[in-house]
This record gives C-alpha cells, structure tokens and sequence, in this order.
C-alpha cells in the first residue's frame, strides 16, 4: 500500500486484513508477586512513515505465550481499537512509524486523557499486558493508585454512618496516588522503540491548538454537572463550564497546562510528575474543601509500578488459554466464567444465557468476597482457578430466585477453610474508564484498561488533567458480619479493581484475541460476553460486541433492552424464572481485537466513540 493515509468516514464492517502458555497457574496459593522500584531513563528509534488504512467504527511477572510449536512470522500487520478517533489515529501513526505496540499504547492513552477525560486520564491509573511474540513472553504491569500514608480502614466511616458516595466520590479522601505515567515510564523503558517525545507529540500537539469536543463529552459534562462539583471547582469550572456553560459538541478546546506536563515529562522523566510543582499542585488540590485528603509530597514521590505475573487459565473444552491481571484486578473472572459457562452451557454453537448468567453469579460471589491487593492481603488466586475448585465450584449453581454465596476454595481443595478470613464485600464500582487493544506490525499486543475511577474523577484538578477518586473502590465499609472484608483500605494498599484486560491464545500458542472494557462492576460481564460469543458461539466480534449484556452479579439479573435482541434476551430468561431488571442501556466500551483465518478483524463498541484502524 502507498505510503499516504487512506479514510472511510462511513459505517463499516469490521476490518480485516489477509494475512501453549507456559506460566504459573491455578496450583499453589497465595500468589506472589515481584515488585521492582526504578524509573529508568527512556530510549526510541527513529519514527518511520509507513501506509494507514483507517476504518470508522464511531457512534459506536511474566510468563511465555503457549509455545506448542514455533511461532510462525506474523505476517498480519498491526492494528488497534479504541475509544476515541483522535485517540486510535496517533495509535495508528506511531505503529506506522515504527513503533511497539506499548509505544502506541502510550500515545493512545495520553490523547484519551485530554478528549476522553471523563474516563481516564494521568491522573488516574491502568492495568497492562504485554506480550512480545518474538519471545513469547507475557508480563502484567499493575500501575493502579495507591492510598496514601494516612489512609485507613475506617477513612469514609462518619461515626458509625459510611460517607455517602456522592459526597465521598467527589471529596480529597477519595484521591490516591495516581499510576498512569509511571506505567508509561516503566512500560516504555522495557519496550518502547520510539522516543518518548513522538509517543505524546500528538496529544501535546491536541492540546495546544485544540481538539473538537465530541458529543459524549459534551452529553456527560450536561448530565454530571448536578451530582459532581465540576461546575463548581473554579478551575474545572473555567475549562469545563465557561461562560457557566458546558462545552458544546464541535467546539474547540485547547489545555497547554496538559501539554506543558506531558512535555515535561517526555523530556524530563516521571520524576517531574511526582516531585515538584506539578506534585505541588496535587497536593493542593487534594487539600481544598471540602472533605480535604491526606495525600501528600511523600506518598507521590514513593509511587512505583508493580510488575506481576499475568495470570493465565487454560480451558479444557477447548484448549484455549485466558491470560489476564491478577490481584488487585477481576482478571480471575474471566477464567472463572469460562469455565464454569463450559459446566453449565447446552450447547457449543450458541449462546446460553442461563449458563451464563450463573457462570457470572458464583465468580462475582468469589471475587467480591476474597479480592484485594495481594500485597496487602492473602488472595488464594490460584486456588480460585484452578480445574480442581471449579468443578466443585460448578455444583454450587444456584436456582433462577437463589442468592450465590461465595465458595471455599480451601476446604474444596481439602486446605485450612478460607471462607471465615473475611467479611462479604459488595463495593460498587463507578464506570468511568476506558480500555483499548492494539498488536504492532511484529505481533506484538497490548491488552490495557485505565481510570479516573467514577466521571471526571474526584473533580479535582492540577496540571491540566483531573485526579482520581479511586479510594472509593476500597470498601467504604470496612467491616461487615464482624469481619474485616479483605478491600479495606489501608496505607500504600491498591483498591480492588473490576479490570480486566485480556490476551487468549489458541490451542497451537497463537494469540487469538485481545479483549477488555470499561464499566466498574459490569466489566466482568461485558468482556465475557464476548469472550463467549466470539469464542464459543463463533460469532463475529462486531456482532458479539453489539449484542446485548447482561449482568449478574447478585440475585437480580440486568439486561440491556435499548440494543437488538435485549427484549427477546430478557424474555428467555424471565420465561426461565430469573428476577429480570430491564435497563435501556449500559456503559460498555468493548475494544476488541481477534486474528481470524482471513486476517485480523478488529471491532469497538458502538455504545462510545471507539475506531478500528489497521496498519499494514
């Protein structure tokens, strides 16, 4: 193809292009992790001009990959799905020009952060998997927030009342340390090819002239203005609201504060993030009234990247391999489900929504009730995976009207009781997030999932982006039934998070797909949804994304009746005795990837803004 970039502003199918995992699982518990410490100086090459063949799709630690034989050269170039068009074009460019697929995560990210800003941003955090093919290694970068040095257990408790989420959700308490640009730092040293400065020059770019306000943007700045203090900050009241107004689809907004920080960075390193003014600036922000925070100067400047061990699940029905974020993330939820869908389902060649629905009830029970930071807590991880408890887990399905309860993978696996370590915990999660897939022109794949926590995160704001409010994923109440519930907050600890990113591999070792979602305490659903769609039903990826969810998580069963097929999908299931709750929509934002025979076939979810573009 001819060195020029080619667009189809039109609706489109999902394009194509013609063109076993050796890691630790499910045996032994609890995990370890392996934490290292460094922000090391960047390295790139050279950017490289290379063809682009755009597809609008809008309005819509470390293991090895399964090596059953030696990879064959990838002959199937690069591509990636994200939220926003601005967003997966400088995607598209840095793989063009040469790039690793965390090169492009990188420019991704830090776009999204200044048009998508209600979702993520670096002033939040991410979870991210890497997979090199060349050596088949696959690596779990854990960049989520940590609470600071005077976080506690009790910190949303007003004597014996919880704060209520609103109030906590936009308070100083609810800002941990953010995670997002030491994971660039960190992934990139590791990675990246190109130099630091080319993987942010389209967001700094974007930022100084300006970029056109999308109508989600503009829809979510109307609605949240009421229960958030974004119109009332005076600084994100100045840039959000001018005039006392939100900004409207198709205006033009410039943040050169945004690209004063991240040129800083780019040239400076992280450092110039979590020490200075910049670090400062948080601070103060955290501070302000009402319901100021403790962090400080200290808890910044300490912030580190924890690499992990992906945790990977192979699924006997089919010889797949799950490869996903261990603790703190609900990466076990997928391999759960999987599994438990293969017990439960009727049929091989379509969907089975009893099958998932209770697929869905006993991980969500399990995840609520031992999920944590592993570092701060023990998470019998392995045990919750392993083939052993999930066949034993499998005869735990409840009744259409049951209530799952979690399960006990010690004594299912004939170990000391698990069940009595903790206390039930049922913290919701606010949707605002975003995640994206890409796979460079080698093969190489990144699966990452980033926040904000809840819209716009706390409302606070330093340096031209806006500070998490993720404190509010630990359990606002820190005890129930007597016991403490293992998410409890405490110093240093990292929130529970419902993240999900996710690598599968085929049988022969070959990735296959690279799926993840935004959504707080849907995600689970939404990405195994597709996951049983794509991969059990042999569904398209685009038709899988479409469909409509349906989530489970308690005795009450969600379902989305605004798309096609939700009334007929909740009519089966009410017909099979469930407690249906109807809802018009859902906050999904499926971004997929998935190497067919024909090539690559690449899909986002029509429910937010995402693009497909592919890169040969």
């Amino acid at each position: 193809m001819p060195e020029r970039l080619h667009r189809l502003q039109t609706f489109l199918p999902p394009v194509r292009l013609d063109g076993g995992q050796t890691c630790r699982q499910g045996a032994g518990w609890p995990m370890s992790t392996r934490t290292m410490h460094n922000h090391l100086p960047l390295h790139g090459t050279a950017l490289r001009r290379a063809g682009i063949l755009i597809f609008w799709v809008v309005g819509l630690v470390a293991c090895s990959a399964p090596a059953a034989r030696e990879q064959a050269a990838w002959t199937h170039g690069g591509m990636v799905s994200v939220a926003n068009p601005y967003a997966a074009e400088a995607a598209a460019e840095v793989l063009a020009g040469g790039g690793h697929a965390v090169d492009a995560a990188i420019a991704a990210h830090t776009v999204l952060g200044l048009v998508e800003p209600q979702s993520s941003g670096i002033g939040g955090g991410a979870f991210m998997l890497v997979y090199e093919r060349k050596s088949g290694r696959l690596v779990a970068y854990d960049g989520r927030e940590t609470a600071p040095a005077g976080a506690k257990p009790g910190m949303f408790l007003e004597g014996d009342e919880t704060m209520p989420f609103l109030r906590a959700w936009q308070s100083g308490l609810a800002v941990g340390v953010p995670g997002a640009i030491a994971l660039y730092e960190y992934a990139h040293e590791r990675h990246g090819r190109l130099p630091m400065t080319e993987n942010v020059s389209a967001a700094v770019t974007l930022a100084e002239s300006g970029f056109v306000v999308s109508p989600r943007l503009a829809g979510m700045l109307e609605r949240i203005a009421g229960p958030s203090r974004l119109d009332d900050n005076p600084e994100t009241a100045a840039y959000f609201y001018p005039a006392g107004k939100p900004l409207a689809a198709g205006a033009l907004r410039d943040n050169p504060a945004y690209a004063e920080t991240l040129q800083a960075f780019a040239s400076g390193g992280a450092d110039t993030f979590y020490q200075g003014d910049r670090a400062e600036a948080m601070v103060a922000a955290v501070e302000a009234r009402p319901d100021p925070g403790s962090l400080g100067l200290e808890d910044l400047a300490a912030y580190r990247v924890v690499e992990r061990e992906a945790l990977c699940g192979d699924l006997p029905a089919t010889g797949e391999r799950i490869c996903t974020m261990p603790p703190p993330g609900s990466g076990l939820t997928q391999i759960m489900i999987l599994s438990l869908y293969d017990a439960f389902a009727d049929s091989e060649n379509s969907v089975d929504l009893s099958a998932h629905v209770d697929a869905q009830r006993l991980a969500y029970a399990d995840r609520d009730h031992y999920v944590a930071d592993p570092d701060s807590v023990p998470v019998p991880t392995d045990a919750l995976i392993s083939p052993a408890y999930l066949a034993l887990r499998a005869d735990d399905r409840v009744p259409p009207t049951g209530v799952p309860q979690p399960g006990d993978p010690g004594a299912a696996l004939g170990n000391a009781p698990l069940i009595d370590l903790w206390g039930r915990d049922t913290t919701d999660e606010a949707a605002g997030t975003t995640h994206f897939s890409i796979v460079d022109r080698e093969g190489n794949a990144v699966s990452m999932t980033a926040t904000v926590e809840a819209p716009f995160g706390s409302s606070r704001w330093a340096g031209g982006y806006l500070l998490n409010n993720q404190m509010t994923d630990f359990a606002r109440t820190p005890t129930l039934g007597g016991r403490a519930v293992a998410n409890q907050a405490a110093p240093g600890k990292r929130p529970r998070s419902s993240m999900s990113p996710v690598l599968v591999f085929d049988p022969a070792g070959d990735l296959r797909m690279i799926a993840g979602s935004p959504g707080g305490n849907s995600i689970p659903a939404y990405v195994s949804k597709v996951l049983i769609r794509v991969l059990r039903a042999g569904e398209p990826v685009q038709a899988a994304i479409d469909a409509p969810n349906v989530i489970a998580r308690g005795h009450s069963v969600r379902v989305e009746t605004g798309v096609p097929g939700g009334s007929e999908a909740a009519a089966v299931l009410k017909a099979a005795g469930y407690p249906v709750q109807e809802r018009e929509g859902e906050n999904s934002g499926l971004h997929v990837i998935v190497r067919t025979p024909a090539g690559l076939e690449g899909a986002a979810d029509p429910r937010r803004e995402g693009q497909v573009i592919a890169v040969e």
